[in-house]
């Protein structure tokens, strides 16, 4: 039997028990993505902005604050989505035994892990509709181009998300979280283009940026912020895309033959 034929709608079912948490505390929860673009655009836009007034960005000359604000966002996808499914997922997984109980269900393995990865993205798109809301007081999403960067985070939530729960099923103790921490997540962090152009990196860490998921996600946020649309942002949307047919059955294959040995 596919994968495709063991998923079904129960799988929602798992997302709202998420959810469900995920409401019990959402005031605490909503304060990281309500004040971290207030501090990130105080140090760096008034900060660092005052020595880099403008940017020269696509063929475009936009100031700093506008430059790193669309990042500010698709980092937080990002994380949000990837911590989720890996550091969290693995919390339920092997401490609180939660999927062992959902497992004693009709949910399949498959239905539960696709119900992490969907969540997850979820969560994404909760936290980019925070920030959005605090940047837009700032003037710098334009709209209605700026409405696109909820899709957008979903799309990015499933792919990130759909890496975490990679890393998930095959780390055997939570400490070596480390490794794609450090040597995935980090180093997009620093040389997506997140705060300063990739034109401003040497050739090979610009050949090298292209392959990163982050680096498409910053350019797509960046497109849809500024409103301005072109061949990148299909290349983008096509990259991310592709990123998650590889990255969402991996996991589900992987989590399974994790789970029933």
């Amino acid at each position: 039997m596919s994968i495709k034929t063991k998923l079904s709608s129960r799988l929602l079912r798992v997302w709202r028990r998420n959810l469900l948490v995920y409401m019990q505390s959402w005031r605490v929860r909503s304060l990281p993505p309500l004040l971290e673009p207030i501090f990130y655009l105080a140090a760096f836009g008034a900060g660092l902005g005052a020595l880099i007034s403008n940017v020269a960005y696509d063929g475009a000359t936009i100031s700093y604050p506008r430059f790193i604000a669309p990042a500010l966002i698709a980092i937080a996808v990002m994380n949000n989505a990837f911590f989720e499914t890996s550091y969290a997922s693995f919390v339920r997984m092997y401490y609180q035994k939660t999927f062992d109980a959902m497992m004693t269900t009709p949910l399949t393995v498959q239905e539960i892990i696709a119900g992490e990865i969907l969540w997850g993205a979820t969560k994404a798109v909760i936290v980019t509709a925070i920030m959005m809301a605090v940047i837009s007081a700032f003037g710098l999403i334009s709209y209605p181009g700026g409405l696109l960067l909820l899709p957008l985070a979903l799309l990015g939530g499933l792919a990130f998300g759909g890496a975490g729960m990679i890393c998930t099923a095959l780390v055997p103790n939570i400490e070596l979280f480390n490794l794609p921490i450090f040597l995935f997540i980090t180093p997009m962090f620093l040389f997506g283009g997140t705060f300063f152009p990739l034109a401003n990196l040497p050739g090979w860490a610009q050949t090298t940026a292209v392959f990163l998921p982050l680096t498409h996600l910053v350019n797509l946020s960046r497109s849809f912020a500024t409103g301005t649309f072109n061949a990148s942002t299909l290349i983008g949307i096509a990259y991310l895309t592709v990123f998650c047919m590889a990255t969402l059955p991996t996991a589900l294959y992987l989590m399974r033959r994790r789970l029933i040995k």
